[in-house]
């Protein structure tokens, strides 16, 4: 890894920091009685996505960087199942969804690359 250039040069990173601001604007038109319920949950595993790449990608083994990247693909799988129950609730509509959706797809093939290269 390239320290120099650091955590935000990644490419997953940048777009699970983008996942996460979208998340945080997307839940702001939720209802107020999910604030503590769903909004929470959606907020939080979302930061932790980014938040786990960047406590990985300080490590110094890269059985230690792979297990925060495998904690965040346990957050990326959470948030998908927020999101398709906030669609099912009829909390976001099908065209933020389907960015949403997206988004996170991409996120999940960077980390499966990213996950893959310190793997090999």
């Amino acid at each position: 890894m390239n320290y120099i250039a650091g955590y935000k040069n990644l490419n997953v990173w940048k777009k699970a920091d983008e996942l996460v601001l979208l998340v945080y604007k997307i839940t702001k038109k939720f209802p107020k009685d999910e604030l503590f319920g769903l909004v929470s949950q959606m907020r939080r595993c979302s930061i932790s996505i980014p938040a786990n790449i960047t406590e990985g990608y300080g490590r110094r083994t890269n059985k230690d960087k792979l297990q925060f990247l495998f904690i965040t693909r346990g957050s990326l799988n959470e948030l998908e199942y927020y999101l398709d129950l906030s669609f099912k609730l009829g909390y976001i509509d099908t065209v933020n969804y389907q960015i949403m959706i997206s988004l996170r797809a991409d996120v999940g093939k960077l980390l499966s690359g990213f996950i893959k290269s310190l793997s090999q």
